[in-house]
C-alpha cells in the first residue's frame, strides 16, 4: 500500500515538472510579431533633397499584445547608425523579433519596439534638422509618436516612451532627447557619434567636390558620403543647388562661419545650455566599447553631464563599435526600458 502510494506521489510530481517545463518553455518560445509600415511624415515635407517624406518604419509587438485588446504598451524608439537602413538593423543587429522575445522570456516586460528608417541619399539624416534634409528632429518627436500613439495600444505619455541608438541613432538621442523632455521619460544612448565635431579640412574637401562632379551614389555600407550627409544636416544653403548645402572651403579659401557649423553642432558644446531638459528624464544611460575610436568622446559627455550633475548610468564595456550592439540590446537596453518606463 505504502509503496503504492509512494510510486502514486512520484508519478504527480513528475507530472507537475512536466507541466511547469512545457509552461516555462511555452514563454521562452512566445513570439512577438514584427511589423513593416509606412509613416507620413509633414516635418520632412519639401525638404531640398528631394528624400520621401513617408518613412518606413519597423513595428514590434510583444507576444501578449494580440490577445490582450485592452492593454497599453510602453515604446522603445530606436534609432539606427550611418551608412545603413533601419532593415539592417532589424535584421542583422537588432535581430528583432527573436531579441525582443528573448528579453521578455529572461523577465523583461514587455514593451513595443519602433526602428524608423532614416537612410538618405547621402546615407543618413544625422537625426538633425535643416531645409535640406527636412526637420527630422520634428519627425521622430512629433510625427513618429503621433502615427504610433494613434494606431497602436502605446502609453501616451512621456512617461511610457523611451528614445534609444547607436552610433548616428546614439547622437540622435541625445539630440533629439535634450529638445523633447516633455516627449519622452528615458534615454539610452550606445556608442554616440559626433559628440566633437571638426570641419573637413580643405584636402577632403576638394576631393569631395572632384567625386560630386563624376555623380555620386547613395549605397548601403558606405561611409564616402559622410561629409555629404553632415553638410546637408549642419551647413545647408537653399540658395546653393543642385545639393543646397556649403563646404567650409570655396576655390581653396576657408570659410569660417561654416567651419563653426559643424563645431556648433556638437553635443559636447551644447550639453551646457540643456541641464535643465537633461535632469527631466525619469533614467539616462550611456554606454561605449573599450576599443571603439568614440570612447574618448564618449567618456567626455560621461564628464560632462557628472560635472552638471545630471544622475545617468555609465559603462565602459569589451567590446569595438559594432560587434556587440545585438546582445547589448537584450541584456542592457530592453531592461534598462523595463525598468524605467512607466506601467500601464
Amino acid at each position: 500500500m505504502m509503496n503504492s502510494t509512494l510510486f502514486r506521489f512520484r508519478a504527480f510530481l513528475q507530472a507537475c515538472a512536466l507541466v511547469c517545463g512545457v509552461l516555462l518553455s511555452g514563454q521562452a518560445l512566445a513570439q512577438g510579431a514584427l511589423e513593416r509600415i509606412k509613416v507620413p511624415g509633414p516635418s520632412l515635407e519639401g525638404n531640398l533633397a528631394g528624400e520621401s517624406p513617408e518613412r518606413d518604419v519597423f513595428v514590434y509587438l510583444p507576444p501578449g499584445y494580440a490577445g490582450a485588446a485592452g492593454k497599453r504598451y510602453p515604446v522603445v524608439y530606436f534609432l539606427h547608425g550611418y551608412a545603413v537602413g533601419a532593415q539592417i538593423y532589424v535584421d542583422g543587429v537588432l535581430r528583432l523579433p527573436a531579441s525582443a522575445d528573448q528579453a521578455i522570456a529572461a523577465g523583461s516586460r514587455e514593451m513595443i519596439v519602433v526602428v524608423p528608417d532614416a537612410f538618405t541619399r547621402f546615407g543618413g539624416s544625422m537625426y538633425s534638422s535643416s531645409p535640406t534634409i527636412g526637420d527630422w528632429e520634428g519627425f521622430i518627436a512629433r510625427d513618429l509618436v503621433t502615427y504610433i500613439d494613434a494606431h497602436y495600444r502605446t502609453i501616451p505619455s512621456r512617461e511610457g516612451r523611451g528614445l534609444s541608438g547607436h552610433s548616428m541613432g546614439g547622437y540622435g538621442t541625445l539630440r533629439i532627447g535634450m529638445r523633447h523632455p516633455e516627449v519622452f521619460g528615458a534615454l539610452y544612448a550606445m556608442s554616440s557619434c559626433c559628440l566633437l565635431n571638426q570641419a573637413p579640412d580643405r584636402e577632403a574637401v576638394e576631393t569631395q567636390i572632384a567625386r560630386m562632379a563624376q555623380g555620386l551614389e547613395s549605397s548601403e555600407r558606405s561611409f564616402a558620403n559622410s561629409l555629404q550627409a553632415q553638410a546637408s544636416a549642419w551647413a545647408p544653403n537653399p540658395q546653393n543647388p543642385p545639393h543646397y548645402f556649403d563646404w567650409p572651403y570655396q576655390d581653396g579659401e576657408a570659410r569660417p562661419l561654416v567651419q563653426h557649423k559643424w563645431t556648433a553642432n556638437s553635443l559636447l558644446i551644447l550639453v551646457d545650455q540643456y541641464v535643465p531638459a537633461f535632469k527631466q528624464y525619469r533614467a539616462i544611460m550611456l554606454d561605449v566599447g573599450d576599443k571603439d575610436r568614440l570612447a574618448d568622446t564618449n567618456t567626455q559627455f560621461d564628464a560632462a553631464l557628472t560635472r552638471l550633475s545630471v544622475a545617468h548610468g555609465w559603462e565602459v564595456y569589451d567590446g569595438e563599435h559594432g560587434n556587440r550592439i545585438g546582445q547589448r540590446f537584450v541584456d542592457k537596453l530592453l531592461p534598462f526600458f523595463s525598468k524605467h518606463l512607466a506601467e500601464e
